[in-house]
């Protein structure tokens, strides 16, 4: 929007605003004084009119004709005659009616209607004196009346309403020309102005283009006035010489920028193999929280290669570790593409965990089938380390769920984000029991308890680490059970809820028949074995199933 438009639409208002209340205020000042004038004439005249008729009556009383119809019709006669001589144009109209609304004195040329009477008769029942308008003879009337109860009339002074009122609306019309021709002058006049104010801004605008346009800061704008105007041209010619010095810093400052862009960008894709990127985010947005940890429930996974040991000595070392980076790689891609976070590599260890920096409903599910898919990629990566003859690589898996400390952990000189726990040692724990009771992942009863809708779990034992005294329901997890499978876990549920309510017999037995159906069911064997010794040598009452688990 221009500065010239801008102008007349804050001025324009203003001088229309005060042209339209002064026209009104004068408008109706003039139009009241008109109305009062014209109102007190009627009323003057009704009044003239009414003592006139009242001197016609005493003169009947004073000679006695009251009564007399040929006098009264005199006096009739002679207040019609006094009515017609004080009309003063040809539309007044003045005019008496008896108690039925019938005409009993006319001067004028309106004449009452049948369908007015009966509200004439209304007032004349009233006997209803004042002013206002009335519908007599087909049109609006302004009428002042009073009753006269000699002769039982209402008498009624009247003129046209429209003649009435009409010096109001010529008034009014007036006024409104009035307004309109102000308002048009005002327009040009302010135009005029609006164009004598701007076009010394136009002349420095079109300058600033062309210097924009040709980007030539040598340029300069012409002063041409001694005011504010010209001010803001000496300004701008001040700015282009500062912008000039500055151009070649900006130039030197935005190669620069660019420069440290790129090497941010190189230092972030560095770092993101080794820190999640959203911790990253997190320390560029809030460095001075970096080293500040939160409490959060999380899934923590750790998964280990079995025997490494023997593997690393019977390969080469640019083999060794050519496999690991194969056998890592194909681990994390399955991490990361559920959702997890590669804490560390401790060793031939993997530690990762679900639920920070971002968590999720389904983090402990997540975390469960990344242990799965974790022993389902593997089978691929022994295919091809078979292929090359070297070492196939066996894991364990396991996973914990439950409350531990996230965040960045360390010194400024060097820090990790990782989490810490009793939670985290616990799942570091089950992983290790993955070997004592030969089974590829081993979870929690918390994780158990978030997956069991979805996935089959089997109870595997009752443990508690080292130096705690509280057990914890351990469980083994698959994605779906062949027929067998259905079989041997059934079985397995009566005979564990039999071990742990002391029935060892029934247990035995039960763990015995599931032997037959797999000899290599390692649980069950593990179980008929504690049933048999508890069968020679029952435990003490206080005896709760829990098993403690020893150091990886």
């Amino acid at each position: 929007m221009s500065i010239r438009l801008k102008i007349i639409l804050v001025v324009l208002p203003l001088i229309i605003a005060a042209v339209v209340l002064v026209g009104i205020s004068s408008y109706f000042v003039a139009a009241s004084a008109v109305t009062r004038i014209a109102t007190d004439f009627l009323t003057f005249k009704a009044s003239e009119l009414e003592k006139y008729a009242n001197s016609q009556f005493n003169l009947l009383a004073q000679n006695g004709f009251v009564g007399r119809p040929d006098m009264e019709a005199a006096a009739h006669a002679a207040v019609e005659s006094f009515a017609r001589s004080i009309l003063r144009s040809d539309t007044e109209t003045i005019l008496a009616v008896d108690a039925q609304g019938r005409t009993a004195m006319r001067a004028g040329p309106a004449e009452i209607a049948p369908d007015e009477r009966a509200a004439l008769a209304g007032l004349a029942a009233k006997e209803a004196r004042g002013f206002g308008t009335l519908r007599i003879g087909g049109r609006d009337r302004v009428a002042a009346y009073f009753p006269f109860r000699p002769f039982g009339w209402l008498v009624f002074v009247t003129e046209d309403k429209a003649v009435f009122y009409g010096d109001v609306e010529s008034i009014l019309k007036t006024t409104l020309e009035f307004l309109v021709a102000v308002g048009a002058v005002s327009v040009l006049l302010l135009l005029a102005l609006a164009r004598f104010l701007t076009k010394p801004l136009e002349r420095v605008s079109a300058a600033m283009l062309r210097i924009i346009g040709s980007n030539d800061l040598s340029e300069r704008v012409s002063v041409e006035y001694k005011d504010e105007i010209g001010q803001l041209s000496h300004t701008f010619n001040l700015m282009l010489a500062e912008l000039g010095k500055a151009y070649e810093q900006i130039k030197r400052y935005a190669f620069d920028a660019v420069v440290a862009q790129k090497k941010e960008r190189k230092i972030r894709s560095i770092f993101e193999v080794y820190v999640p990127k959203e911790v990253i985010d997190q320390v560029f947005t809030n460095p001075e929280g970096m080293l500040v940890g939160d409490n959060r429930v999380l899934s923590v996974l750790f998964s280990d290669i079995r025997s490494f040991t023997s593997i690393s000595e019977n390969m080469q070392p640019d083999d060794l570790v050519a496999s690991l980076n194969r056998y890592f790689s194909t681990m994390v891609d399955v991490i990361m593409g559920r959702g997890g976070v590669v804490d560390k590599y401790i060793g031939d260890a993997i530690m990762a965990f679900w639920g920070a920096p971002k968590k999720k409903d389904d983090d402990a599910l997540q975390s469960v089938t990344a242990g799965l898919e974790m022993t389902e990629g593997l089978h691929a990566f022994n295919e091809v380390q078979r292929a090359k003859g070297k070492p196939e690589f066996r894991i364990g898996v396991g996973i914990n769920y439950g409350l531990v400390t996230v965040g960045n952990i360390g010194c400024d000189k060097k820090m990790n984000y990782t989490v810490i726990g009793d939670m985290v040692n616990l799942a570091s724990r089950l992983e290790g029991a993955t070997k004592m009771y030969h089974q590829p992942v081993i979870i929690s009863e918390s994780v158990q308890y978030k997956v069991k809708d979805v996935l089959p779990c089997r109870h595997i034992d009752t443990v508690a680490v080292k130096g705690k005294k509280k057990g914890v329901k351990i469980f083994t997890p698959r994605r779906q059970l062949t027929p067998k499978e259905s079989e041997i876990w059934g079985i397995h549920a009566e005979a564990i809820d039999r071990y742990y309510r002391r029935d060892f017999k029934g247990a035995m037995e039960d763990f015995g028949r599931l032997l037959k159906i797999d000899p290599a069911d390692y649980p069950a064997s593990i179980f008929f074995e504690r049933s048999s010794a508890f069968l020679k040598a029952p435990p003490p009452e206080d005896w709760n199933g829990v098993a403690v688990l020893t150091e990886k």
